[in-house]
């Protein structure tokens, strides 16, 4: 089987398109990053579902708080609370849960690690309907990263798969239940307590939506 870098965050999104690629065929590497986020549960999950998927697990550490200030990395800066999907989904609205250049940060190392296992193939669980503000989740980014990955390297031939990109989340949630994921496995809050969901954030806000709107259980445990 051909060899792929999956970027598993613990979430959602990252944990359906490490099902998507294994479903399609991939011998998979799945690849965390500490980059300064607050919360450890996330990487915790992210350990869970690789553990699950049966895959070869790096977690590294590349902290971003002081070069990339934001609310998933500062306890100065509040994560926003109790918006409506309207604002959430709003054109042009950059959360503050924004890390500037994140997942062009991530999917380097993603390259890098490629690159060295000889493998041709990067999967990222980005998603542009729900969360419409963060400019590293569209498909011009997909395809420029794509471009970039061909004159970055010694080998060139990447292709970067983004299988969620035009889903909503319930038909993401509908896609993974169909290919065995175990949702409770995984983790989406922006601001935890303990490791219960907040059930406030805009994440919790969109999973939520997601299940409601797939008519499955939500398995989120909820504080």
């Amino acid at each position: 089987m051909p060899d792929a870098v999956v970027l598993l965050s613990g979430g959602l999104d990252s944990t359906t398109a490490l099902a998507v690629a294994k479903a399609r065929g991939f011998d998979c590497y799945a690849l965390t990053v500490k980059y300064g986020q607050l919360h450890e549960v996330e990487l915790d999950a992210a350990r869970r579902v690789a553990a699950w998927a049966g895959v070869r697990h790096r977690v590294v550490e590349v902290d971003l708080s002081a070069l990339a200030p934001s609310a998933l990395t500062r306890r100065d800066v509040a994560v926003p609370k109790d918006r409506s999907l309207a604002e959430i989904g709003a054109p042009g609205d950059v959360p503050a849960t924004y890390v500037p250049a994140r997942n062009t940060v991530l999917m380097a190392l993603a390259l890098a690690w490629a690159e060295s296992l000889g493998a041709t193939d990067l999967f990222i669980g980005v998603n542009v309907l729900d969360a419409s503000g963060y400019p590293d989740c569209r498909p011009e980014f997909v395809r420029a990263f794509e471009a970039l990955a061909q004159v970055a390297t010694r080998s060139g031939g990447f292709h970067v798969h983004a299988p969620l990109i035009e889903l909503t989340k319930a038909d993401i949630i509908r896609l993974g239940t169909s290919l065995g994921v175990d949702y409770g496995q995984t983790h989406s809050c922006y601001d935890p307590i303990g490791d219960a969901a907040c059930g406030r954030c805009d994440a919790c806000a969109l999973r939520k939506k997601g299940f409601a709107e797939a008519g499955l259980p939500d398995p989120t445990r909820y504080a």
